[in-house]
């Protein structure tokens, strides 16, 4: 869960978020100061306008693929990001960016790392580009615009048509309004219900101009004769809801997902730095509060592939449970959670037991109308190979939370999708006690709902 603000200088009337800014050459960025579109601002001032949280519900992402990625020159790396207390999202300088090549000539990944604020905990944020038979390009959760991320798209020798937020999730919303500036002529499609936290504000507080709202299976859609959309928006589970909208290629068929499902990959994404992973590696607090008791060895950490290795299995066990049971030698319960296709703890704990109906209609929606070969997840591992059989097994945990007389598929689906299901959503219970505290607690405040029609009590 992140939970984010937005800074603007006094003399915006509309927060356009986040903050874009271009050096200015007559002045440092240490002892110096910053150019914001036109103004000089010195690091030593504290920025006093408004500010807005939002608050979200996120899991994470990886590339497995060749890559085909250019130039990655500091100038062209450069992005001052703010988004403040208490969980920022960096990095807040430089965001490197990957492309791969996803399905020849026709659909492309571009990544850059994500990290928790200024802890050692980072995942990769991935954008989808597909090309459509007019020529142009259908661009899915932008990232960072970074130079060299707008080189990157240009490079593929084609417009950009539409641009679509697929969720409500702050972590993508926060870069549709500057990316759709890169590309004015772009029409910008979001997801419906867009929501803040604690002020309900307006896209236009972040950047989003003239947009048009996504609406299931809309079949007038300008892309709609090749790629088709459904719309999850749940009840609110407590502070807003969930909205998420799923799009099918049908040319290449691929189905894009953006935080309900994961894959995690052995190895880490490569747009997250060697210092992010071997930070992530050092034995903090941490790994100290979570050793069980163990004695941790406070050793200088080497830069070699094990510590590497270390660093990626401990930021995604701090990602999927927000603390495990045990950091110090996390790789029994890493093992257990990469190389399948899972819902990650936090948003099946927090927001998909909470609406299991809402969830499932869209689920059989999706499998019954869709003949899919790869998933594209927003975060960790992508593409993914899989089809119907492998979605449904990692949503199996609904039907320990629905009655009977909610089932609709036939028997021996259900049964083969429940016995994968068991094994691809597997939590250690142990990881699992922080999670399930923190829902107790926001149960316990009201910030989120402890149950709704249709669950087993």
């Amino acid at each position: 869960m992140v939970a984010t603000i937005a800074f603007s200088s006094a003399k915006s009337t509309i927060l356009q978020n986040p903050v874009v800014v271009r050096r200015d050459p007559s002045c440092s960025f240490f002892g110096g100061s910053l150019k914001l579109k036109g103004l000089c601002v010195q690091p030593r001032a504290r920025n006093k306008s408004g500010d807005g949280l939002s608050l979200v519900v996120a899991a994470s992402a990886n590339a497995n693929i060749t890559n085909t990625n250019s130039s990655s020159s500091n100038g062209g790396t450069f992005y001052f990001n703010i988004t403040g207390f208490p969980f920022p999202l960096g990095p807040f300088l430089r965001r490197r960016t990957i492309r791969t090549e996803a399905v020849k000539g026709c659909i492309w990944l571009l990544e850059q790392e994500q990290a928790l604020g200024f802890s050692s905990v980072s995942t990769n944020i991935r954008m989808t580009v597909i090309k459509l038979k007019s020529g142009g390009l259908w661009i899915h959760a932008p990232i960072a615009p970074t130079k060299e991320c707008i080189q990157l798209v240009k490079e593929l020798g084609a417009p950009v048509e539409y641009i679509v937020l697929p969720t409500f999730a702050y972590e993508h919303k926060i870069f549709v309004g500057p990316f759709s500036r890169k590309f004015p002529r772009a029409q910008v499609w979001v997801a419906p219900r867009q929501w803040s936290w604690p002020l309900n504000l307006p896209l236009e507080f972040f950047g989003i101009f003239r947009s048009k709202t996504l609406k299931d299976e809309d079949l007038s859609s300008p892309w709609a004769d090749e790629i088709e959309q459904k719309v999850l928006s749940s009840p609110e589970v407590g502070i807003g809801p969930y909205v998420e909208v799923a799009f099918y290629h049908k040319p290449s068929r691929t189905l894009l997902i953006t935080d309900a499902v994961i894959f995690v990959p052995r190895k880490p994404p490569e747009c997250i730095s060697k210092e992010s992973l071997l930070a992530s590696a050092k034995n903090g607090l941490a790994v100290k509060i979570l050793s069980k008791g163990k004695e941790v060895p406070n050793e200088p950490v080497v830069d070699n592939k094990m510590n590497r290795q270390k660093g990626w299995e401990r930021m995604v066990l701090q990602i999927l449970f927000l603390g495990p049971s045990n950091l110090l030698e996390p790789n029994a319960t890493f093992a257990q959670m990469s190389q399948k296709l899972i819902v990650s703890p936090i948003v099946k704990t927090l927001v998909f037991s909470k609406v299991p109906e809402k969830v499932r209609d869209w689920i059989d929606r999706i499998t019954r109308d869709w003949r899919f070969k790869r998933i594209i997840p927003a975060h960790f591992a992508a593409p993914i190979n899989a089809n119907r059989s492998t979605f449904l097994a990692a949503f199996a945990f609904l039907d320990d939370l629905l009655g009977e007389s909610y089932i609709t598929r036939p028997t021996l689906s259900l049964l083969f999708t429940s016995l994968m299901g068991k094994a691809a959503s597997y939590f250690p219970p142990d990881d699992m006690k922080t999670l399930s505290s923190l829902d107790e607690f926001l149960v316990s405040v009201g910030a989120v709902k402890k149950t709704v029609s249709g669950r087993k009590r």
